[in-house]
C-alpha cells in the first residue's frame, strides 16, 4: 500500500498543504452554513460543540501522523503534521471565541462562574492555556528562536493538551448522558499513546520520536 501511495507526487506537491487546509476548514463552513439556515434547534450550542469536536479530531490526526509515517514507511507525511496541529489550534480558538460570545456573552463574571461551577469548562480553559504556547510557536521562526531541542521539549505539551482535551470532551458529553463517543475517542488516543510507548522503548538507545 505504501509503495502505491509513494509513487504519487501529491504528498510532496506544493499545493497539497493548501488543499489540506481547504478540506479541513470545510466542516467549519458547513457548521456556519447550517446554523445560518436554521438547521439546528440550538445553533449556539451546535456551533460551540461542533468546533470543539473538530479541534479534538484535528489534534488526534496530528498525533496519528508519526505512527502512520513509521508504519506505512511514508516520511512525506511528516510535512503535514504541523499543519494539522495548527488546524487544531484554529478550531480551538474558534471554539473558545464562540463560547465566550454565544454562551458567556463576553461577561467576565459569568465566565468565572462557569469555570468555578462546571469542571468541563475548567478543563476546557486549561486545555487552551496549555495549547496556546504550542500554537504561538508553530513556525520555523519559533524553532530557530528557541532552538530545536527546547522547541521539541515545549511541544511535548501536546500530550498534556490531548489528555485535558479528552477530559473536557468526556465531561461535556457525560453532562448530557452521552458517553459512547467519548469512549471511542479515548480508545483512539489510548492507542496512539500506546504506540508511542512501544516505539520509544524499541528505539530507546537511539532516542525518542516526535509527536
Amino acid at each position: 500500500m505504501s509503495t502505491v501511495i509513494a509513487r504519487h507526487s501529491w504528498l510532496t506537491n506544493p499545493w497539497s498543504k493548501p488543499l489540506l487546509w481547504g478540506v479541513a476548514l470545510m466542516p467549519l463552513a458547513w457548521l456556519i452554513g447550517r446554523a445560518s439556515a436554521g438547521a439546528y434547534v440550538n445553533p449556539e450550542e451546535a456551533l460551540v460543540r461542533g468546533t470543539g469536536d473538530w479541534a479534538l479530531r484535528m489534534l488526534l490526526l496530528t498525533l496519528a501522523v508519526t505512527p502512520a509515517r513509521v508504519s506505512l514507511h511514508l516520511p512525506q507525511l511528516l510535512r503535514f503534521r504541523r499543519s494539522l496541529g495548527q488546524l487544531s489550534f484554529v478550531y480551538a480558538c474558534v471554539h473558545l471565541s464562540l463560547y465566550l460570545w454565544l454562551i458567556v456573552g463576553f461577561e467576565s463574571g459569568k465566565l468565572v462562574h462557569d469555570v468555578a461551577r462546571h469542571p468541563y469548562v475548567f478543563a476546557g480553559m486549561a486545555t487552551f492555556v496549555c495549547m496556546l504556547p504550542l500554537g504561538l510557536t508553530s513556525s520555523n521562526a519559533a524553532i530557530r528562536a528557541l532552538g530545536a531541542a527546547r522547541w521539541q521539549l515545549l511541544h511535548r505539551l501536546v500530550y498534556v493538551v490531548a489528555a485535558l482535551a479528552m477530559l473536557h470532551f468526556f465531561w461535556v458529553r457525560a453532562s448530557k448522558n452521552q458517553v459512547i463517543e467519548p469512549m471511542l475517542y479515548a480508545a483512539v488516543l489510548g492507542g496512539l499513546l500506546a504506540w508511542r510507548l512501544w516505539y520509544w522503548n524499541r528505539n530507546a538507545p537511539a532516542g525518542g520520536c516526535g509527536h
